[in-house]
């Protein structure tokens, strides 16, 4: 597909922009220099080497997270809007990242979980993104069936007893250490990136969109109604146990290296739509590079507005999420899943 194309050229751009940009700003010449050394074993000058050190172990895992979990956002944002018919639906309106924000805090506050290492805070993310999820689909089912709308409504319910505990946890942290670390959470960043946690990201959100991009014809109907799917031989409610198992594990991995950000899984699915339709084989194509180039831009901005104080990426994304959400849903032309 061309937009593909086009998009994927773009990325690798924005990429290569975005690591050379900051403090001390490297030229996109010599950051494609430097990061071809890197890979390919290159010689660098000894005057070089500070520079290097920051393009090479500081800005480029950063900006590479930053492409995977604007990515993976995307993606699960056009799911949960799918399979449960709702325009407004996202991990946070179901209360997987509100979940996956209180189970990486607990285990950061407690130290629980430290016998897995440096995947303890992935481990209770994912747990705690998983168990929103339960709870969810628990409250949700009614005699074994899954209501869209019920689905929705209970997980706004979640999300807001979710923040609430996120509250107590703040307020219960024993030290400022702690506290700053909650607020890291709520408001989301990349600053803890390295090459360490880049490998387990990048394999739950390839993961997730290799098996996201199978379930598009299931999709397709799912977002046609429930009825219709049955008729066409689709479980509605057995796919969608089977969406929420795959959103908590991608949500809780994302959540755990970036925090909790709003509004990039609710505005790419409605603006990818609106350019290539509402069918979710391209969808899901186009959306998670459309997110990808959306996140890095928005991580750079974040850490250089205000330099050398760094903004949450949360705010940035609302600040632009917001304006463009009620644009949308002014436009008389658009409607849910096309124009």
């Amino acid at each position: 597909m061309a937009t593909c194309a086009v998009l994927l050229a773009v990325l690798l751009l924005s990429v290569v922009v975005a690591i050379g940009l900051g403090p001390a700003t490297v030229t996109p010449g010599e950051t494609t220099r430097y990061l071809w050394a890197a890979l390919t074993g290159g010689r660098i000058e000894a005057d070089e080497t500070t520079t290097y050190q920051i393009v090479w172990q500081i800005r480029t895992p950063r900006v590479l997270l930053a492409a995977l979990v604007g990515a993976g956002l995307s993606a699960v944002g056009v799911a949960i809007q799918a399979m449960v018919r709702n325009a407004l639906a996202d991990p946070f309106v179901l209360g997987v990242s509100s979940g996956a924000s209180v189970g990486a805090v607990g285990v950061t506050v407690t130290g629980s979980l430290a016998a897995l290492g440096v995947y303890a805070v992935s481990a209770g993310a994912f747990l705690g993104a998983l168990g929103a999820s339960l709870l969810v689909y628990a409250a949700a089912s009614s005699r074994g069936a899954l209501s869209p709308l019920r689905l929705v409504l209970t997980g706004v319910a979640l999300s807001l007893g979710f923040q609430a505990v996120m509250s107590l946890i703040i307020y219960f942290a024993p030290d400022s250490e702690a506290t700053s670390m909650v607020l890291y959470w709520t408001m989301g960043s990349f600053g803890a990136a390295t090459w360490g946690s880049l490998p387990v990201v990048a394999g739950a959100v390839l993961l997730g969109l290799a098996v996201l991009y199978r379930y598009g014809r299931a999709l397709d109907v799912l977002a046609l109604g429930d009825e219709t799917a049955a008729s066409l031989g689709v479980s509605p409610d057995g796919h969608r146990r089977s969406l929420l198992v795959l959103v908590s594990l991608v949500t809780g991995v994302m959540v755990a290296v970036s925090g909790a950000i709003a509004f990039v899984g609710l505005i790419m699915p409605h603006l990818v739509r609106m350019v290539v339709g509402a069918t979710h084989a391209r969808v899901l194509a186009v959306a998670p590079l459309t997110g990808a180039v959306f996140m890095v831009w928005v991580d750079l901005a974040a850490r250089t507005l205000a330099a050398p104080r760094e903004l949450p990426l949360g705010v940035i994304t609302a600040l632009v999420g917001v304006p463009v959400f009620i644009t949308l849903m002014r436009r008389k032309s658009y409607l849910f899943g096309g124009r």
